[in-house]
């Protein structure tokens, strides 16, 4: 019986933020250009050029701040992940 093949399957990155946007998951966005801050929120628009709309924006650094509804860049984006909720206790 010959070997079966492996089909490799490519994630495609757009599908990935469709898959946050859908699940209305909570994301952490890694910046580009300041490496001490994050952002997170849930994503509830983009485009092509990975610009976003992040609600319930807030951004991690030393401290935390929250900013509400925001549009970032695309090209402003180094990594995004999945994040753990913020608690209204941490941003205080």
């Amino acid at each position: 019986m010959p070997p079966k093949r492996v089909k490799k399957v490519m994630t495609i990155p757009i599908n990935v933020i469709f898959g946050h946007l859908q699940k209305k998951t909570r994301v952490r966005i890694w910046l580009y250009e300041d490496t001490k801050m994050q952002l997170e929120g849930q994503i509830i628009g983009f485009d092509e050029y990975m610009n976003m709309v992040l609600d319930d924006a807030v951004e991690i650094g030393k401290k935390r701040n929250e900013v509400g509804r925001i549009l970032l860049k695309g090209d402003s984006i180094t990594l995004i992940q999945e994040a753990n909720p913020v608690k209204k206790e941490q941003t205080e």
